[in-house]
């Protein structure tokens, strides 16, 4: 048997290292030249990040221990789950400005960086805060009960740049051009330095991870405390996201059911941490739950979408 390998901030260093030579060889390599994602390289890129993603899980098990291994599977399926209603999210972003296909691949790689960059932070800030005040468990996990019920709740509203703090300073500080120039971020506008319509769109993006991540990260903390694996798994979840997106987007009417699965699980991953002083569920069984909750939700709506379909036909 392996001896157990401690994680030190090599192992962190290493791990950041390899992850920002993935994103430059997929932009420089890959995707240098705007095209438009077809379904097919998306699907493949989808398989691609979700088998890094299970190998690091391998690696876990070999020189760490098999549980942390189960925890990070548990926290990336989570994260990856959480994800999906971002994406559709930022599918109405992208048609709200109507953003050219051949461009939205690059919106989305900026937009990770940024995500990743984010997430970090707030996981760090949240570890430190769970590790001196162990009762903001169960303020996460009060949270997460809440945000769930509203989530089933909340009515479809769409999406209103101008209510985006963000946004509305962008607006003051900068002069915006009329039309996208390229993929450019930034452009000369009546002589002077302007943001483009596309830099926008990539602040809509930040802001609205920004808003999914103050919910997913406490989620994770359900199911693991330790750093490592809840950034890890973290990173992980936000890199398949691009290709996710490109999945999804254009199936959105297929999964109408998808929000109230994911609502009953952060109901579940709260009531878990509330409950954890009395009733201890395994993580194996928490992630069969999380599975289950996804994949039935999925098949649901799928089933719906299609009797719906075929109605209208006849």
């Amino acid at each position: 048997m392996l001896a157990l390998t401690e994680i030190t901030s090599w192992h962190w260093a290493g791990f950041v290292l390899l992850v920002l030579l993935f994103l430059v060889v997929d932009l420089g390599v890959f995707h240098r030249k705007a095209h438009v994602i077809q379904f097919k390289e998306a699907l493949i890129w989808t398989f691609v990040w979700s088998s890094f993603a299970m190998l690091f899980a391998g690696g876990l098990s070999m020189w760490r221990t098999k549980e942390e291994s189960l925890e990070f599977i548990t926290g990336y399926i989570i994260e990856l789950s959480l994800s999906m209603d971002n994406v559709f999210v930022i599918a109405l972003i992208f048609a709200y400005f109507r953003v050219p296909l051949a461009y939205q691949h690059r919106v989305l790689f900026w937009g990770i960086l940024g995500a990743l960059l984010m997430r970090g932070v707030m996981i760090g800030i949240g570890a430190a805060l769970i590790q001196r005040f162990h009762w903001m468990l169960y303020v996460f996990g009060g949270f997460l009960v809440i945000t769930g019920i509203k989530m089933v709740l909340a009515s479809e509203d769409g999406v209103h740049p101008e209510k985006n703090p963000v946004i509305r300073l962008a607006r003051k500080l900068f002069p915006i051009s009329s039309h996208f120039e390229d993929q450019k971020f930034f452009t000369r506008f009546d002589g002077k330095f302007a943001m483009t319509p596309l830099a926008l769109v990539l602040l809509m993006v930040e802001t609205t991870d920004l808003v999914f991540a103050v919910d997913s990260i406490p989620a994770i903390f359900a199911v693991t405390e330790r750093p490592f694996i809840v950034f890890t798994s973290n990173v992980f979840a936000i890199l398949g996201l691009r290709s996710l997106y490109f999945v999804l987007a254009n199936a959105i009417g297929y999964f109408r059911f998808l929000k109230i699965g994911l609502s009953v699980v952060l109901v579940f991953i709260g009531g878990k941490m509330l409950l954890e002083p009395w009733w201890h569920i395994p993580t194996s069984n928490s992630l069969k739950v999380v599975a289950s909750i996804i994949g039935l939700s999925m098949i649901i709506s799928i089933v719906v979408a299609r009797k719906g379909s075929s109605k209208h036909q006849t």
